[in-house]
């Protein structure tokens, strides 16, 4: 049983920063990619980005320059650095990993989500 519990969400004002975290717990051998995804209100949920086991990043062009992903395999980890936000970064933000419980097959897991307001 894997499990993901993200946190570090909340309310700020436009212009502030945040910083999500994704902790994974359960029977884990490795974690390959982890991701952080978001859905806004009335809207499909959308990738914001992935980092690769080998700590290579990759972004959506809406969160460019202003968002960053990091990892720390020891302590099963995933963080979204959130800087500048902005209205339109409303959203509930998601983690997921690709993670190997046990053998050579990754199965997809995701968290509950954690809801990110910013004012005007």
């Amino acid at each position: 049983q894997v499990q993901l519990v993200e946190s570090g969400g909340g309310l700020v004002q436009a212009g502030g920063s945040l910083r999500l975290s994704c902790v994974a717990s359960g029977s884990i051998f490795s974690i390959n990619n982890m991701s952080w995804y978001r859905q806004p209100p009335g809207k499909q949920r959308e990738l914001v980005g992935t980092i690769t086991t080998g700590g290579s990043t990759n972004y959506a062009d809406s969160v460019k320059g202003r968002f960053t992903i990091s990892r720390d395999n020891a302590k099963r980890t995933v963080y979204l650095q959130m800087n500048s936000l902005k209205p339109e970064d409303t959203a509930v933000y998601y983690c997921n990993m690709e993670v190997k419980p046990w053998g050579p097959t990754a199965y997809l897991y995701w968290g509950q989500g954690t809801q990110v307001t910013v004012s005007s």
